[in-house]
């Protein structure tokens, strides 16, 4: 039996304030994501009524902060006729999977609509006033990471309505590798709604492409996109989100870590939510507690209202400090279910056979498949899409 880390001190330190970052590269010249480049697409928005799908991170950086976009707009004199909320909402504070409901910007009394409540996708109503949609949110290049099926649905709403699409592209902070189980299309939902892998190594711009490029709009319609591209950046240049993208991913590692310890959301492990270090351990308080000797207590806070063993001890891991960088890795979740006291209480089969995109997945873990059987099962299907994802790449 594998077992886990054996620290047992539940540190108190500080929530980090991601807020404050500047956004390092390894070259002089910093990455410059569409949103500032005004100059590329202000002249299209000129005399049009706009839609703007966005949430906190869609801002402009300036050199002692930022702006959201949607103020810097308004300020130009642009025509803002509505908002599109994705999952957290707007403002980005809305639990995860949380219903969030239509309404109104306080700031700028903009009607919201939300994209994450009766309505997943804008309706005919919702669009008949509109010119141009413009889409602008950090993604971190996760399949399950709702915010490329909220991309998938606004695009099919609009190429369905034949109203364009400017797409203002910003890093992903995983893109610089290409890992994990391949969706299959019986397990398709707003958790993964395409054949590509766990982590998919695109920005969203690049996605966009992909989506007309490969057909996945109802009937193979075409949505008319331009997409506003970055400027000094690859692929491979590391990059740091200076804004949380939702409220469970507050830094870095938790972004590094989320591939990987997104899994235990279709499990009944604990993976940080009700800490302050979300995606960055996991536990249950059915783990061995022999085995898994690090404890802590989930309890209601900031972006979750219901944590997973919400106000009991779990016995677990921390993972604050490891490092991992360039893969996802499965030995997390096999250690967890190996030191799982009653097997029976692991899964949540439905939900985990979303997340994983497939029902193998968890038929591998459950008969002992070590984890570099399982990546092996991986690499036909990740060398296919490696081929199909050249098509649509825009950076190096």
């Amino acid at each position: 039996m594998i077992s886990c880390a054996s620290k047992v001190k539940d540190e108190k330190v500080a929530d980090t304030d991601i807020n404050k970052k500047t956004i390092p590269t390894e070259k002089d010249e910093k990455v410059i994501v569409a949103a500032n480049q005004t100059e590329a697409y202000l002249h299209l928005l000129k005399g049009k009524s706009i839609g703007i799908v966005a949430n906190q991170t869609s801002v402009v950086f300036k050199n002692d902060g930022y702006t959201h976009l949607v103020d810097s707009l308004l300020s130009r004199g642009v025509n803002i006729k509505k908002v599109f909320a994705p999952e957290h909402g707007f403002r980005g504070k809305a639990d995860a999977g949380a219903h969030v409901d239509d309404g109104f910007d306080k700031k700028t009394n903009l009607p919201i609509v939300s994209l994450h409540g009766k309505n997943r996708k804008p309706l005919p109503q919702h669009l008949e006033d509109l010119d141009i949609v413009v889409f602008d949110i950090q993604d971190v290049g996760v399949r399950f990471y709702t915010y490329i099926s909220t991309l998938h649905n606004v695009m099919e709403a609009c190429a369905e309505a034949k109203i364009p699409m400017i797409i203002l592209d910003r890093p992903n902070p995983n893109g610089h590798y290409i890992d994990g189980p391949t969706l299959k299309i019986e397990n398709q939902s707003f958790l993964g709604m395409h054949p590509i892998p766990l982590v998919h190594g695109m920005t969203i711009g690049e996605y966009a492409q992909m989506i007309n490029g490969e057909n996945w709009l109802v009937n193979g319609i075409q949505c008319d996109i331009t997409v506003i591209t970055l400027k000094n950046f690859a692929h491979d240049i590391p990059y740091s989100l200076p804004i949380r993208p939702s409220p469970n991913l507050p830094n870095d590692q938790s972004i590094k870590l989320y591939p990987s310890l997104g899994l235990f959301e279709g499990t009944n492990i604990n993976a940080g939510r009700g800490t302050e270090f979300q995606f960055q351990r996991y536990g249950a308080p059915f783990l061995d507690k022999e085995k898994c000797q690090f404890t802590y207590t989930p309890i209601e806070n900031f972006g979750a209202k219901y944590p997973k063993h919400k106000n009991v001890l779990c016995y677990g891991e921390d993972l604050k400090d490891e490092v991992l960088n360039g893969e996802m890795t499965l030995k997390w979740i096999i250690k967890a279910y190996e030191n799982t006291t009653d097997k029976s209480k692991f899964f949540n089969t439905d939900n985990f056979t979303k997340h994983a995109g497939t029902a193998e997945l968890q038929k591998q873990i459950e008969a002992g498949l070590s984890e570099e059987a399982i990546k092996g099962s991986w690499q036909k299907d990740l060398a296919a899409f490696k081929k199909t994802r050249k098509k649509y790449l825009i950076y190096n």
